[in-house]
């Protein structure tokens, strides 16, 4: 059983756990981080939580039973009652439907909790399988994204309503 949390002070060991695990897998897909994301972690991991206090934006983790991480579910820019989404799953946990599930509980979570009625969130058209989640978790293709979003990757924008 997992649960998706907000991020608090706690989680910095294991979501650090989680991003050293799964770093290849990431590199594979999105643009590696770099070796200072690492080295400065607990510096990044403060700010992330700096900027969640603004209210700027909503970080949570996919925690299992034994604390460890499954995944990281983010909503950037929240504003005027939108927000982008972004998220990365374990490999380990990748393709059983897991990062599905948890989208869709943010976009509840997005409505009830923090009032947004509308997410957006990109993806590389290599990346079939956050395509294939966004399409399963009820977003609909809106347009290119511009590569520079998606670390020189040519890609598309995805947008879901969450009033309806």
């Amino acid at each position: 059983m997992s649960e998706l949390e907000p991020l608090d002070p706690g989680h910095a060991s294991e979501v650090l756990a989680f991003e050293l695990a799964n770093r290849a897998y990431f590199a594979a897909s999105v643009s590696d981080r770099g070796d200072a994301f690492y080295e400065r972690f607990d510096d990044r991991f403060s700010a992330l939580l700096a900027e969640q206090e603004s209210g700027s934006r909503a970080f949570y983790v996919l925690v299992k039973e034994d604390r460890s991480v499954l995944g990281r579910f983010n909503l950037y820019d929240l504003e005027d009652g939108t927000a982008t989404l972004g998220y990365r799953v374990a490999q380990h946990v990748a393709g059983r439907g897991v990062a599905t599930a948890a989208v869709r509980e943010l976009c509840r979570l997005a409505a009830t909790r923090h009032g947004l009625h509308t997410l957006r969130a990109a993806t590389a058209h290599a990346n079939a399988a956050s395509r294939k989640v966004l399409t399963k978790a009820g977003f609909a293709p809106v347009g290119p994204a511009d590569p520079a979003d998606l670390g020189g990757k040519p890609g598309t924008w995805y947008r879901r309503d969450l009033t309806t």
